[in-house]
């Protein structure tokens, strides 16, 4: 009987410190994989905090995500993941601001943080220099184009339901600039405005065109078809050279 006792008590104990070297079932999603929020600091100074999804296999390429005003990095998490396990490191962003200033220049100038978060992935080692990719979705789709005109370290582009002007920024004249690099273009043929914007963006170069049928707009496209972000990440693997 007292053995029986003392090795019920041994089994507790062995149970218990399993449980007290355990991460907590909140934290488990959080270290998995290499999946982890960043600080940066970007060339003007500023620190920002990023949602990075790193490649198992380095140098890896890399993709910078950018999501809609008033919406936050988080949005492009399925995504990420999927970029992740493709062995394309991945970091979703902010933009500066929740709401849009008045002034179009401004608004426009919203793009350095998107070439400061290419220099950090340049600056790594872990990373291929010039394999980086932007996606951008509404604004963030705009933005990209304006960063990835003056930035040939950008070396592809997906703009989900760009626009060719959204509260004055202009995209037409930075999207010929960006030259005979690659851009995938996708919108719901229900949001008029992005798609005619696709159409019009699409005889600007090297161009692909894919449309949905879903009545949505940038990353609540994404989220509402998700097979969407399937496409997305053939597109970079192979505009990235990803084996």
């Amino acid at each position: 009987m007292r053995r029986a006792i003392r090795h019920i008590l041994l089994v507790m104990l062995v149970a218990l410190s399993g449980l007290a070297g355990a991460a907590p079932a909140g934290q488990f999603g959080f270290l998995r994989g290499s999946n982890r929020n960043v600080s940066i600091r970007l060339d003007d100074g500023r620190t920002i905090s990023v949602l990075m999804y790193e490649a198992n296999q380095k140098p890896a390429a890399a993709v910078v995500l950018v999501p809609m005003l008033g919406r936050p990095k988080e949005d492009w998490q399925p995504l990420a993941e999927r970029l992740g396990d493709a062995n394309i490191t991945a970091v979703a962003i902010d933009l500066p601001g929740q709401s849009a200033p008045a002034d179009p220049g401004e608004l426009a100038a919203w793009h350095t943080v998107i070439s400061g978060t290419v220099g950090y992935l340049v600056g790594r080692p872990d990373v291929r220099p010039y394999a980086i990719g932007v996606a951008g979705a509404s604004l963030g789709a705009n933005l990209a184009v304006i960063a990835a005109a003056a930035d040939p370290r950008i070396r592809s582009l997906a703009l989900v339901s760009p626009s060719l002007d959204y509260r004055g920024v202009r995209i037409e004249a930075a999207m010929k600039q960006y030259g005979d690099r690659p851009a995938l273009l996708l919108a719901s043929l229900k949001d008029p405005y992005a798609a005619r914007s696709a159409r019009e963006l699409a005889a600007t170069g090297v161009r692909e065109m894919q449309w949905s049928e879903t009545p949505a707009h940038g990353t609540v496209l994404l989220s509402r078809e998700p097979d969407l972000n399937r496409s997305l990440v053939e597109w970079f693997r192979r505009t990235l050279a990803v084996n």
